[in-house]
């Protein structure tokens, strides 16, 4: 099978996904101005536009995990210089963040540790101290729309909104607690017997 820049298309999906997200804060950002102000119509109008751009994020996470199942076996296959090539594209693979999916395990873990659940503040925190060796320099940038909120911390967020839809974690939890599911227990306790632990 012919392949052309899988790797490529991996990177367009991340960029993708962190404007979508940036535009999906701006936009909760001017909600919630106009909610403080007293502006129901105008947070009312946020609200339904977020909804939008909240579902369009969901769909391009999927396309973009449909595209990583397909074609990521391709990507491992490519010779050195194939490799070479790809990095020497340029803009589109530098910088690149840490794909949602490499916080699924350290979420997991930290849950684990904490009894099954925990608060959001405290999670996030322990799940950016596992994360230190992996996460990119890119990853510590922060957001254009919350330049409090370094990148790795929205990422995680929205790890966590995909590991509730896929049912890893519980999607009843009180408001601002994380709560590992048996489904994600299970799927925690497979991946340490495969890898032999952490």
């Amino acid at each position: 099978m012919i392949e052309n820049n899988p790797a490529n298309v991996s990177s367009a999906f991340e960029m993708l996904l962190e404007e979508v997200e940036a535009e999906i804060d701006f936009i909760n950002g001017i909600g919630s101005k106009a909610f403080e102000g007293r502006n129901y119509e105008k947070a009312q109008e946020a609200l339904e536009q977020s909804r939008s751009l909240v579902a369009f994020r969901d769909r391009a996470a999927d396309l973009r995990n449909e595209w990583e199942k397909t074609f990521a076996v391709a990507e491992q296959d490519d010779d050195q210089e194939t490799r070479t090539q790809r990095q020497n594209l340029g803009k589109l693979r530098k910088g690149l963040r840490t794909p949602e999916s490499a916080y699924y395990k350290p979420i997991m873990q930290v849950l684990d540790e904490m009894g099954g659940s925990g608060r959001v503040a405290e999670v996030l925190d322990r799940v950016g101290d596992k994360m230190k060796p992996v996460l990119k320099d890119v990853d510590f940038g922060p957001l254009t729309s919350n330049p409090e909120n370094p990148r790795w911390r929205n990422a995680a967020q929205w790890a966590r909104n995909s590991m509730v839809k896929e049912g890893i974690l519980k999607n009843d939890s009180p408001h601002g607690v994380w709560e590992i599911s048996d489904k994600g227990r299970a799927m925690l306790k497979n991946y340490q017997t495969i890898k032999g632990g952490n």
